[in-house]
């Protein structure tokens, strides 16, 4: 049968059992669980809490070795089918908790005849925390999410295309080479744009295509429109979720750069630290702004819900005034892309001030030199 309009037929993959927040979800889950299995096995109220620390002290140690088991099986679990990651789940919990009644069998062993028991209790538990993590994964990705997401990226889109198009119209017949590298330029930003941005994409990607996108806006306000590049520690490798700044910089030029009748700064600067990947934005602020400032919200919100979607409690997005400056901090975990171009991309970066664009990777089409 032909899917319905707007479905999501890609198939769900298997949790990220690196997350932060997929671990403590599944401790907090499992240990409810815990309880409940004790109130079921107590005869009397006031046996409850004794039979659950009983279960506790031979579940948590089980539930610990399975835990770093996954975490170090998670880039495998992966690239797996669906069935396959919950078999391999499956199996490793019949094998830990063997492996955890052969270490306390000597300490705290179970009683007789209770291991297979104990199994299957295991079993219910995975099954039971498996079940929960797909039907949240099947929560947080219905159509009507990716609906409203795309249709926040669409209202982007009409004020850039317009103000695009009158600056490549007022080049043709001064600077045609510019003008057919703009148009170039667009044609990539809109691929982009209009293509399925539901998977990440390595970080040398996502700056080139702000790049691009900078580079068509200079053309619209010229020596107004400043740029800082701090790229020497960006980890070009690193996968994000697409058009995670590029929204950011047309906000920066909107409600920083056209506003001014001076020339504007527009800083950013992307780095590495602690196995996280930082992007800080800066860009002038006026607090007589007015409607300019009213539009960030949208953004923001947009962009921080994506993060969620993408790398739960592991990401965050913080926005400040700093004085006459306003700043937007990206933090994400720092998941390598296995890519040589991107590898390539990083060893290019580097601090730089006003640099032109370099030629596109999106579009793998030369480009036209400027006379």
């Amino acid at each position: 049968m032909q899917s319905i309009i707007g479905q999501n037929a890609a198939p769900l993959a298997f949790p990220d059992l690196r997350n932060l927040g997929t671990i403590v979800r599944v401790v907090l889950g499992a240990n409810l669980l815990f309880a409940v299995g004790a109130l079921v096995r107590a005869s009397q109220w006031r046996d409850w809490l004794e039979v659950w620390m009983d279960a506790v002290a031979v579940a948590e140690l089980h539930l610990l070795i399975e835990l770093t088991l996954l975490v170090a099986l998670a880039p495998w679990l992966g690239r797996v089918s669906y069935r396959t990651g919950v078999g391999a789940v499956l199996a490793l919990t019949v094998g830990v908790g063997l492996l955890t009644d052969l270490l306390l069998g000597r300490v705290a062993p179970l009683p007789p005849g209770s291991l297979p028991q104990y199994l299957a209790f295991g079993l219910v538990v995975a099954g039971t925390l498996l079940f929960y993590l797909h039907l949240r994964a099947k929560a947080l990705s219905p159509s009507i999410i990716e609906s409203r997401l795309q249709a926040l990226q669409a209202r982007i889109r009409p004020h850039f295309l317009f103000n695009s198009i009158n600056a490549v119209l007022s080049l043709i017949r001064a600077d045609p080479r510019r003008a057919e590298t703009a148009l170039e330029d667009m044609a990539d930003l809109f691929r982009v744009l209009m293509s399925d941005n539901r998977n990440l994409v390595p970080l040398a990607d996502e700056v080139e295509l702000c790049r691009q996108y900078l580079a068509l806006e200079r053309l619209r306000l010229g020596d107004r429109l400043r740029l800082e590049w701090h790229l020497n520690s960006m980890p070009g490798d690193a996968l994000v979720p697409p058009l995670v700044l590029q929204p950011l910089l047309e906000n920066a030029v909107y409600h920083g750069i056209e506003p001014l009748t001076a020339p504007g700064v527009i800083s950013i600067n992307i780095f590495s630290k602690d196995g996280q990947v930082h992007a800080i934005l800066r860009n002038p602020y006026r607090a007589d702004g007015g409607r300019h400032h009213a539009g960030n919200k949208m953004a923001l919100a947009n962009i921080r819900e994506r993060l969620a979607l993408h790398f739960d409690v592991e990401a965050a997005l913080e926005s400040r005034v700093k004085g006459d400056t306003y700043e937007v901090h990206i933090r994400m975990p720092y998941r390598a892309a296995a890519r040589d171009a991107a590898a390539e991309g990083e060893a290019n970066a580097g601090p730089d001030r006003d640099r032109p664009p370099p030629s596109s990777t999106l579009g793998h089409r030369p480009k036209a030199t400027h006379g």
